[in-house]
């Protein structure tokens, strides 16, 4: 047995790592932040001309077949990148919502988001949307039921958040029977699997957030120098970054495997998320922890572009559970002997203001 992603999945992830160095450099990060779209101009449509939007979406729909485990490679690159763009949203978590739900409304929108709409899912567990204002289709959740509204039929208020370059939204609406697109068991079904997918995403962009950081850092370390030598050569250095590595590589492995499990539809795979998601989180806080340190004062600077990365990692970290929520869930699972399917994934709500002044680790 092959315990290795195909040529095919790691070609796309190197192009798409290619294009990013290119498109996403931190000054287009750090102009998004401050732009009123919080996007990166023309980005969209580049990632759509790569088909990276439409990788889980249906061939019969314009996509290219694939599942969780084709998208969790290109997850980590828009997480080192930190990428500014509904990627996550769109093609990890609504395109694969509306593939399960089928009829009328897939068949219109999931061809729709091969060409480029943006599509984002909004559930009672989480307080706040992700690029809420900017979607052509909203699927919410309340009261144990779904629904599917147009921009026109919601109002979003957009909140401030540590990341200014991860636009959030509080979306006001009605519920209607005419939006109505599940209820009862389907409906709990669809949106418990949209947790477990936007969970999985945050977890691999964590990866990538963290393996930027270590990166940034030990280039960082080979050309500052300090007593006459480069700040690379001393123990106390290394020590903080190889941890950080060890502990990065590690949650790497953990998040392809739920990636997987996920995909093949395992019993496991609420387990194996909620362990992913708390290790990616511990990974990257300590990845951050590590930068900021051997950065010493510059890292600390506004001008300087690791505070970007640290403020995506934070953000993500508190997202759909954060590690201490997931590791009770993990225990839940394990010792109470409960099936996973019983382990209900409602998260408690946040409000993105105990973040604003969220001091450096």
């Amino acid at each position: 047995m092959r315990f290795a992603f195909s040529e095919d999945q790691l070609l796309i992830q190197q192009t798409l790592a290619e294009m990013l160095e290119k498109e996403c450099s931190h000054e287009a990060v750090e102009a998004a932040a401050k732009s009123a779209s919080g996007r990166v101009p023309g980005l969209w449509q580049q990632l759509v001309a790569m088909g990276i939007p439409a990788v889980a979406l249906p061939e019969a729909q314009g996509g290219l077949g694939g599942d969780e485990l084709d998208l969790v490679l290109l997850l980590q690159e828009a997480g080192r990148r930190a990428l500014p763009e509904p990627l996550a949203e769109t093609a990890a978590v609504a395109a694969p919502l509306l593939r399960e739900l089928g009829g009328e409304l897939a068949a219109e929108w999931l061809p729709r988001i091969a060409e480029g709409a943006v599509v984002v899912v909004g559930l009672a567990s989480e307080p706040f949307v992700g690029f809420a204002d900017g979607a052509e289709l909203l699927i919410l959740e309340r009261g144990g039921e779904l629904f599917a509204l147009a921009p026109s039929a919601v109002k979003c208020e957009a909140q401030r958040s540590v990341d200014d370059a991860r636009r959030i939204a509080r979306v006001e609406w009605s519920a209607s029977p005419a939006a109505r697109i599940a209820s009862g068991e389907r409906a709990a079904a669809l949106a418990a699997a949209a947790f477990e997918r936007s969970a999985l995403a945050a977890a691999a962009q964590l990866v990538g957030l963290g393996r930027y950081m270590v990166d940034l850092t030990v280039a960082y370390a080979k050309g500052r120098e300090q007593f006459g030598q480069a700040i690379g050569a001393f123990q106390a250095v290394k020590h903080q970054i190889a941890s950080a590595h060890l502990k990065l590589e590690f949650a790497r492995a953990i998040v392809q495997h739920a990636a997987y499990t996920l995909a093949k539809g395992w019993d496991s795979r609420q387990l194996d998320v909620s362990t992913a998601k708390a290790l990616a989180g511990d990974a990257a806080h300590l990845c951050g922890r590590a930068a900021l340190q051997c950065h010493g004062a510059i890292g600390y600077t506004y001008e300087y572009h690791l505070h970007l990365w640290l403020k995506r990692a934070w953000a993500l970290e508190k997202a759909f559970g954060d590690a201490p929520w997931h590791r009770r869930r993990a225990a839940a699972l394990l010792l109470d002997g409960r099936a996973p399917s019983e382990a209900a994934p409602q998260a408690p709500a946040r409000d993105p203001a105990r973040l604003r002044g969220r001091r450096a680790p």
